[in-house]
């Protein structure tokens, strides 16, 4: 296993002032599963210096090229979708009730600020919520818990008619309304951390590659894919249309350093301490063990999880695409996933760029990822 080293190692130029305007912005931009088109504007605008062309999908991925003549290629990948909610009932009082839209946290839903996203722009609202004088009113009643079915939407619109004046609709996706803010101790809060963050890491890998003049001998591939919280569907898609030699998977993984998590079943893995490698049985042995060579070598510190039958990110969808992709998945360590206080750490988003820059210095078309040739 790869050493740990000291916290402070860290890419050079990472959060520069225009990275961190991106980052911000990047965070707080809504992007909902299958309706990520803005938030993949963003992305794409940033990236634009530091890649040769684009190319995009039905769908919405979106990936940005370097040197794409050549007949090599590897990838580098993240998602750009977040979990969110769809109008799915209206009152005749002009209250909403909802579906999910991946797999959103009914039980930090109430009272919660959000918008709607309907026909004429975005529309604030909030999930109403019992006040506790009438919920504990009958000390024989049961206290009642958030459910998807009893939850509901209230803009201030009191009739459907009003509702629809307001561009509302059945179908419309909803969105939280809270954003990107620091904490103390270089920490980082808001909603679609995961996994806008790795996003953001795999821009800054093209921006470092760019401006430190680095000449792969590889096709490189940007890649941003739509609808994982859902089934990995936008990775299944892209994956297939480029066919790439190599896959580098970027997500999220959960810290369980925090109280009501079970390290016993979740492993043990902490904000700060750099980017989690995983075994699994869609992780590419050898390239996992190329991966940890590098941090090694560059004193990279790593942490380390077991997987099980799937990986649940996009690692899936690129090692079983095609005749088979070598994969491997480095993960940014994270604080309360699904919610809307998602919280990471900034040295592990260096630690994890410096980690993904260095393996793609080192890999070459003729690196052997083979099982059976010495």
């Amino acid at each position: 296993m790869a050493k740990q080293a000291k916290q402070e190692v860290a890419a050079p130029g990472i959060f520069t002032d225009k990275s961190m305007h991106f980052f911000r912005n990047y965070i707080n931009n809504p992007s909902p599963v299958g309706f990520e088109s803005s938030g993949q504007k963003l992305w794409m605008e940033y990236l634009k210096p530091y890649v040769d062309s684009f190319i995009t999908d039905p769908y919405g991925s979106a990936v940005g090229i370097i040197n794409g003549k050549a007949p090599f290629k590897v990838v580098i990948e993240a998602h750009a979708d977040e979990i969110s909610w769809f109008v799915n009932y209206v009152t005749p009082e002009g209250l909403m009730y909802l579906k999910r839209n991946g797999g959103v946290d009914h039980q930090i839903a109430p009272a919660q600020r959000v918008f709607i996203h309907g026909k004429k722009g975005p529309v604030k609202a909030v999930f109403g919520w019992p006040a506790i004088h009438t919920r504990l009113g009958n000390p024989d009643a049961k206290e009642q818990q958030p459910r998807v079915d009893n939850l509901f939407l209230d803009c201030g619109a009191r009739s459907k008619k009003e509702l629809e004046d307001l561009g509302v609709h059945i179908g419309a996706v909803v969105t939280y309304a809270d954003g990107f803010d620091e904490l103390a101790n270089d920490y980082y809060i808001g909603r679609a951390m995961d996994n806008r963050a790795g996003g953001f890491m795999i821009a800054e890998v093209a921006r470092l590659l760019k401006e430190n003049k680095k000449k792969l001998p590889y096709c490189l591939y940007v890649v941003n894919a739509v609808q994982e919280e859902i089934g990995l569907r936008g990775a299944e898609m892209i994956a297939r249309r480029l066919k790439p030699d190599v896959a580098i998977i970027t997500d999220v993984t959960h810290d369980t350093t925090t109280p009501m998590v079970n390290k016993i079943t979740e492993g043990e893995i902490s904000c700060s301490k750099g980017p989690s490698l995983a075994y699994g049985p869609a992780i590419h042995n050898k390239l996992l063990h190329f991966v940890e060579d590098i941090a090694t070598q560059k004193e990279i510190p790593v942490q380390w999880r077991a997987l099980s039958r799937s990986t649940g990110t996009d690692t899936d969808s690129f090692a079983y695409a095609n005749d088979g992709c070598p994969s491997v998945l480095i993960s940014l360590p994270l604080r309360y996933m699904h919610t809307t206080v998602e919280m990471i750490h900034k040295g592990d988003i260096e630690n994890t760029v410096k980690l993904i820059y260095e393996t793609l210095l080192s890999i070459t078309p003729d690196t052997n990822l083979s099982y059976f040739n010495a």
